[in-house]
């Protein structure tokens, strides 16, 4: 932790699902709390969106500054401020942030305070059982699921890209139009190898007299 002579150094992260006066309540609210107790703010991160990867630029500037101990302590309003991605993530995110030496308090949990070491060790203890016991429900439902789609003669496993000729036809279309496969994988999410296994294994034939576009025909594997 950082030198008790000097200001704890925080980094305030406020997060919400669309409405920006709440964002600005948040905000003042944590600033005047983190003023009451004598820290220095250095850092205010901020994200507006469903919680999901690609909307949390804040917060992934917020770790990239915690690896590099530009602060001592997070800020938050709330954990679940912190991740939507369930306890297992929660518990690595953490774990990892004690590791970078920075604790986490939250402002509408007084009791979550992991500067306080006591507090810190029970917390990552009671979460991380939570966590196991949330991933075996996950595990057994997914069984339960597996079996029930078996008894029902359902194909199981993820589907083909090669099954999918609208997808296959844009990927043609891509590569027609000078794309590498690294920029049509990215623009399609998929991976390259997937993208050449489809150029790959698609043959392009135009008809004469035909507007709509090229017929596709897939290569029997050999």
């Amino acid at each position: 932790m950082s030198n008790p002579s000097k200001p704890m150094r925080v980094a305030l992260y406020c997060r919400v699902s669309t409405d920006r006066q709440e964002l600005e309540n948040r905000r003042e609210a944590v600033l005047r709390a983190a003023a009451a107790r004598g820290w220095r703010v250095v850092g205010i991160y901020e994200d507006v969106g469903s919680g999901a990867k690609s909307d949390r630029e804040g917060f992934r500037r917020l770790l990239r500054d915690a690896a590099r101990r530009r602060f001592d302590l997070i800020y938050v309003w709330s954990l679940d401020r912190l991740s939507r991605e369930g306890l297992a993530r929660t518990v690595q995110l953490l774990e990892q942030l004690d590791k970078w030496g920075v604790r986490i308090v939250s402002h509408t949990e007084p009791y979550l305070d992991t500067s306080n070491e006591l507090v810190r060790s029970i917390l990552l203890a009671v979460v991380a059982t939570l966590a196991k016991l949330e991933r075996q429900k996950i595990s057994e439902r997914t069984k339960a699921g597996l079996e029930r789609a078996r008894r029902q003669g359902k194909r199981l496993g993820r589907p083909s890209v090669l099954e999918d000729e609208r997808l296959c036809r844009r990927i043609v279309e891509l590569n027609a139009q000078g794309l590498s496969r690294r920029r049509i994988a990215r623009e399609l999410g998929l991976s390259p190898t997937t993208v050449g296994k489809v150029l790959h294994s698609v043959k392009v034939k135009a008809p004469r007299g035909c507007a709509a576009g090229p017929r596709l025909e897939l290569s029997s594997p050999p």
